[in-house]
């Protein structure tokens, strides 16, 4: 399919739709590759058909969106062609599926079927699987996902270098004046095997509270809540943010830290997008496999070198030792000597 379209038409397209509807860390990923993409090619008109709750993510890039509502409207198969009806009336003449899932093949499929340039993602399925048989012993580390979009723009006759990371700029501070020394600290994944022990997270928060003039504590709903307010409750200078700020506000605040604690989840993508120095916590996955925060300092990963890891992909697998020892291993006090390193580092 891509190679027939590719190779037919030899003009770069004018109006690029760029898809990717989840999950939140992929999509927080995907305007670091725009943003070099639209460096290179100013004049491109581009729409990113997404979700409406990942709009902030793409702040201060000249982007359209195309909102997909996954749950109600483009749920099935037979929406997503709904939904490329919507976007041929755009005047889209190329897609760049950075997904690559049965919606968003449905919806290129769509696309290609009238006439339209589409070009997907190459997500490395079978390097990745070979990365965790041998536990990355002997191997490089494999292609970013940033670079894989970027490829992905690259197949549609796109020329450009990979981005660099983000420079700090200053952002509004949703939580009033700064004074002091700000940090935050996100323990929390959707897998049990990116989730911070939360007796190291209870010894982790009172480190920092200890140290630091402020500490933020960022978490989901249900559960990490109820931790996150505990740790308010018991340290004057600690503050839960779940139910405070939107996507919108937690990026102004992280680009108001002086560094943020976070496992191989969303908020690391996320503080990579302000600019904001990582401490990086791996667990069960590996920052080799291509998920690490674009531009996380090398020095602040934090990872246990164990024969059982990594074991899974996305963390996802059951620790076969049912205890994680590889989240275990990773002190508090390693937690906060990387953290100390970053503070004294960071430059505005």
């Amino acid at each position: 399919m891509d190679r027939k379209n590719n190779t037919s038409q030899t003009a770069l397209p004018h109006h690029l739709l760029v898809m990717r509807n989840s999950a939140m860390g992929d999509v927080a990923m995907l305007p670091h590759a725009l943003r070099a993409l639209q460096a290179a090619y100013p004049k491109l008109r581009i729409t990113v058909a997404t979700q409406a709750m990942f709009k902030p993510f793409f702040a201060g890039l000249n982007v359209e969106f195309l909102v997909v509502d996954t749950k109600q409207t483009h749920h099935s198969l037979a929406g997503m062609w709904q939904l490329a009806a919507e976007a041929r009336k755009l005047g889209i003449d190329a897609v760049a599926d950075v997904h690559d899932v049965l919606r968003s093949q449905a919806f290129r499929l769509s696309m290609w079927l009238h006439g339209i340039r589409v070009a997907h993602i190459r997500k490395g399925r079978a390097e990745k699987r070979q990365f965790i048989r041998c536990g990355g012993r002997g191997m490089k580390p494999l292609c970013h996902t940033v670079s894989r979009y970027c490829d992905v723009f690259r197949q549609l006759g796109f020329r450009f270098d990979d981005p660099a990371p983000v420079i700090w700029t200053p952002r509004p501070n949703p939580m009033g004046e700064k004074e002091g020394t700000w940090v935050g600290f996100a323990p929390f994944s959707a897998q049990a095997g990116k989730t911070y022990p939360e007796d190291l997270a209870r010894e982790t928060v009172a480190l920092l509270a200890s140290r630091y003039d402020r500490v933020f504590i960022h978490s989901g709903g249900g559960k990490e809540a109820e931790f996150a307010q505990e740790m308010e409750r018991t340290y004057p200078n600690v503050t839960a943010l779940w139910g405070r700020v939107r996507f919108a506000g937690e990026m102004d605040l992280l680009g108001n830290l002086d560094c943020v604690v976070s496992m191989d989840s969303l908020v690391m993508h996320m503080a990579a997008l302000v600019g904001t120095p990582t401490v990086s916590v791996w667990g069960a996955t590996h920052p080799a496999l291509g998920f690490l925060g674009w531009g996380t300092d090398q020095q602040l990963i934090l990872q246990a070198d164990m024969e059982c890891r990594p074991c899974s992909v996305f963390g996802s697998k059951p620790c076969k030792y049912g205890d994680y020892r590889c989240l275990q291993a990773i002190t508090p006090q390693m937690i906060v000597e990387r953290v100390a390193v970053a503070v004294a580092t960071r430059t505005r």
